[in-house]
């Protein structure tokens, strides 16, 4: 019985391990938000007229966001991408924002797992509420 409690534990460190530790391949991540404004189970896409200024704006918002850092991209480049990582167990969560002309497109979505519970629809609707 100790026995499979150590391997248990021993699998679950492993876990969470490669949870914080596993790359994030920028040519994975950093791409265009697609397709219409939509709810995903494991994220969101929005759509919003920000003006020129909305992915500079977002970019002071999401910076100021806990656990969040920039993976690629920049304001000057049009299009930033953000990871943010839970509190707990350091999940890592993408959002990536491009502004085209007045419009802003967002993405977030989880990297593991198949759904997110909201987690990125409110963060995201979170930092467009600031905007």
């Amino acid at each position: 019985m100790k026995m499979v409690l150590w391997v248990l534990i021993a699998m679950g460190v492993a876990m969470s391990a490669y949870i914080r530790l596993s790359p994030s391949d920028p040519a994975r991540w950093h791409v265009a938000p697609e397709g219409a404004e939509r709810n995903l189970p494991g994220g969101v896409v929005r759509i919003v007229e920000t003006g020129p200024d909305g992915l500079a704006r977002l970019d002071s918002i999401a910076g100021a966001t806990p656990r969040t850092r920039v993976l690629a991209g920049s304001v000057s480049d049009g299009m930033v991408t953000y990871i943010t990582r839970t509190k707990v167990f350091g999940f890592p969560d993408y959002t990536t924002a491009q502004q085209d002309g007045d419009t802003l497109r967002i993405h977030g979505r989880l990297r593991f797992g198949r759904k997110d519970f909201g987690v990125n629809k409110a963060r995201v609707d979170g930092w467009l509420a600031q905007i």
